[in-house]
């Protein structure tokens, strides 16, 4: 699996809640060829409000099996392919969707 977390060192430590999903057109070609992409926004609890991510989250389209993790114990599931970590700050449309 081809793993990019987007995420600084230190993001790492606060960006511990992401929300993630299993992308329909991006599954199946390119780094996620013979698999699933899944992609997860990373945003830290204190500042963001975790039910706005997953709203924006889910009104993407081509997004499935959308759920609230936490990045420290997540592990993708079988058959993923490529897994990217973007990072979710208090400017993100997400955190004011």
């Amino acid at each position: 699996m081809i793993t990019k977390d987007d995420r600084t060192e230190a993001q790492k430590k606060t960006h511990c809640l992401a929300v993630v999903m299993k992308d329909k057109f991006m599954s199946g070609w390119g780094e996620a060829k013979g698999g699933a992409s899944r992609c997860a926004w990373a945003f830290d609890p204190s500042k963001i409000n975790s039910d706005r991510v997953g709203n924006w989250v889910r009104n993407r389209s081509g997004a499935s099996y959308v759920n609230l993790i936490d990045l420290r114990t997540y592990r993708a599931p079988r058959g993923t392919a490529h897994f990217h970590v973007y990072v979710c700050e208090p400017e993100h449309p997400a955190a004011k969707y």
